[in-house]
């Protein structure tokens, strides 16, 4: 990756609504040189996904999230990655980091209410042979995710910081 790239990234980390046209004439590329270097960088798994972040309070939806921190025994052979990819497969499993710290992964579920959330914690999770304890947290209110505002809390206009 060069400084081209990285610029192209950037653009498409603010807003990836962002044509090519438009990102050539923001990083001073030729239209074509940036859809080619986009498509190498999905190639390659630089770029994984592009997504839409929603506002859950706008939404007509319930969602419930909590923030998990799991302690586990390491395996062997394969440290905490075994472990990891088993959580992850869960459908109602969004992020699995591992964290420095008094816990060693922190996971993101998100389910329809409470009960559905702790029936994944108290069946699926802390049933697994090398999960030694877990502390769920649950998000009661988002006010920034991603870099965007999400809750009007000074009676300012939400807005992006693009740095």
């Amino acid at each position: 990756m060069d400084k081209f790239d990285e610029k192209i990234l950037q653009v498409l980390k603010d807003d990836s609504r962002f044509t090519s046209a438009q990102i050539a004439q923001i990083v001073r590329l030729d239209e074509k040189e940036v859809k080619s270097r986009i498509k190498a960088m999905e190639g390659s798994g630089v770029i994984a996904k592009y997504t839409v972040l929603c506002n859950p309070d706008k939404l007509d939806e319930d969602v419930v999230t909590a923030l998990i921190e799991v302690k586990v025994t390491p395996q062997m052979s394969s440290g905490f990655d075994a472990i990891a990819k088993t959580i992850y497969q869960f459908e109602e499993v969004k992020d699995v980091y591992l964290m420095s710290g008094a816990y060693d992964l922190c996971i993101t579920v998100e389910g329809k209410n409470l009960r559905e959330v702790s029936r994944f914690v108290s069946e699926k999770l802390s049933t697994m042979r090398d999960i030694v304890s877990t502390a769920t947290h649950f998000i009661l209110k988002k006010y920034k995710t991603e870099g965007v505002l999400l809750d009007d809390v000074d009676g300012d206009e939400k807005r992006q910081v693009i740095l």
